[in-house]
């Protein structure tokens, strides 16, 4: 079965056989973003519960804003 036909389930992409609270923060927004972003083009399909795209949209979203936000605020605290 190709890669685009198999369902992934978004969690378990994620955290593969770890506990969530062993995988760190970074880890699971830069998993997330590029899952969502897949899922979104098509790429990828995802198992039930399916994500619908407007959550989908409002997550990757969010991801984008928090990476932005991020890196504001290391341009803020690198200044003398």
């Amino acid at each position: 079965m190709p890669a685009s036909d198999r369902e992934l389930n978004f969690a378990r992409a994620i955290l593969g056989e770890r506990n969530f609270r062993d995988v760190p923060d970074e880890e699971v927004l830069r998993e997330a973003e590029r899952l969502l972003l897949d899922w979104m083009s098509g790429e990828i399909r995802m198992e039930r519960p399916k994500l619908y795209d407007h959550y989908a949209l409002l997550l990757l979203a969010l991801t984008r804003r928090v990476r932005h936000l991020e890196a504001r605020v290391a341009a803020l605290e690198a200044r003398p």
